[in-house]
């Protein structure tokens, strides 16, 4: 399930050649806020799934609402477990 939400937000990001000292920059339009940047592209996709990765768990941790990616989706919780 989150292997799969990860690949379908991954086909759908954009990248693009900034002028920074890390020069390749991609984003998921439909999911605000996640972006990442790279020496090299690789690098950009690479960060870019642990990007999604991350603000995956941090949505499931304070349980809110994760959009759907084409066909894909995760359902958050009716309550937050409590971590100990």
């Amino acid at each position: 399930m989150f292997a799969e939400y990860i690949a379908a937000a991954m086909d759908r990001a954009s990248h693009e050649i900034i002028d920074d000292p890390e020069p390749f920059y991609g984003e998921v339009p439909e999911l605000r806020g996640v972006w990442a940047q790279g020496k090299t592209q690789e690098e950009c996709r690479e960060n870019l799934a642990g990007v999604i990765e991350g603000w995956i768990a941090l949505r499931l941790r304070l349980g809110l609402a994760l959009p759907p990616i084409g066909d894909h989706s995760i359902e958050v919780p009716k309550e937050p477990k409590a971590v100990f």
